[in-house]
């Protein structure tokens, strides 16, 4: 069968949301409440995360950024300290750290896992170093247990993980902190919005006094990071739909392991993700061995949005050297689609022109 049985005008998309009637009508109750901003809605969906999560305290947020950025200062980090990050992840965790005033100083990779390396971060570390970021790249779970082995605070990023386990433990659950991203493209959505969980009162107390910025009784910098009802109200329902979400992400995984695990594949010099049982397919990054810049433009010929994962490494964003795994990585990798709405003829489709244009390169 050729990829012409399948469809027969491709247009598939890197990512999309999964939202349907249920969310439209949460969404609607709030609106016709008239109580549109950070209210119960909010209350609840907060409770809903930490019990989902399994810590006791939540703080939601406009977005990730913000809830890293409030966390780093909940933290007391400023200018003169330094926050370890990885070079191979979004500029959100940069910014976050900049806004503070601190220092990011850049960590390596793990190719096999796209995880930030342990062994790279313990050469990096200085006195200087207040908090260390860990990214669980997408939906792979990293080492926790090295990183808090440095007694530095850590702060899980599990905005491509929600729904990750690791030894038992949910991803979020494990270090000081945890930052998760509802942004439109994550595993659940609620357009824009964030939230910090934490095990720590203290912390999270400190959080949501940064997070209002008027009707305090003293003055100092706070911000106006709330999220809405509206968007909690839709956080609600899709928080609901996470275990169908994930359990959709591993069957088009196993559906891309079935097409690609084969001669063919190693010929063609691609390499797939490792897979574990705790993990979530946020991304299927696959490695193709050479530079993926043609492979990128061959796919969307074919219809299909596949670009790199990282949009551009910190390191270069910086213009700093000595990263050559990142840099490796980045060069030859590319994001196959893989969200809840994908058909199996998309995937299979994927996959066949995937092992076509690779072929040819």
């Amino acid at each position: 069968m050729t990829h012409e049985n399948y469809i027969e005008i491709m247009n598939i998309p890197h990512s999309q949301p999964s939202l349907g009637q249920k969310e439209a009508e949460a969404a609607g109750r709030v609106i016709m409440s008239a109580y549109i901003a950070q209210g119960k809605e909010v209350f609840r969906f907060e409770q809903a995360m930490a019990a989902r999560i399994g810590v006791p305290c939540a703080v939601s947020t406009s977005s990730g950024t913000a809830a890293l950025h409030l966390t780093l200062l909940a933290m007391g980090i400023g200018p003169g300290d330094q926050v370890i990050i990885p070079s191979y992840v979004c500029t959100s965790l940069l910014h976050a750290v900049n806004y503070t005033g601190a220092e990011a100083v850049l960590a390596e990779i793990i190719p096999e896992t796209y995880n930030m390396s342990p062994e790279d971060v313990e050469k990096k570390i200085s006195p200087r170093s207040k908090a260390i970021i860990l990214p669980h790249m997408f939906g792979a779970a990293a080492d926790t247990e090295a990183f808090l082995s440095f007694n530095i605070p850590l702060v899980e990023d599990c905005a491509q993980s929600l729904g990750g386990m690791q030894k038992g433990k949910m991803l979020g659950s494990i270090a000081h902190a945890a930052v998760f991203s509802f942004y439109a493209n994550k595993v659940i959505t609620t357009g824009e919005g964030g939230m910090v969980l934490s095990r720590s009162e203290d912390l999270t107390a400190r959080i949501r006094d940064l997070r209002d910025y008027d009707n305090k009784a003293g003055y100092k910098i706070r911000y106006n990071y709330k999220m809405t009802d509206i968007q909690a109200a839709v956080g609600l329902v899709q928080l609901q739909r996470l275990d169908e979400f994930t359990a959709r992400r591993k069957n088009i995984a196993e559906q891309y392991y079935q097409y690609l695990n084969n001669a063919r594949s190693a010929d063609a010099g691609i390499r797939l993700p490792h897979s574990d049982p705790g993990r979530i397919y946020y991304r299927f990054p696959v490695e193709i061995g050479k530079n993926a810049d043609d492979l990128i433009r061959n796919m969307q010929k074919q219809g299909i949005a596949c670009p790199r994962p990282v949009h551009c490494p910190l390191h270069r964003c910086l213009e700093q050297d000595a990263f050559p795994q990142t840099e490796k990585i980045w060069k030859n990798t590319v994001s196959l689609p893989i969200y809840p709405k994908l058909s199996d003829a998309e995937v299979r489709y994927t996959a066949e022109m995937l092992m076509k244009s690779a072929a040819f390169l």
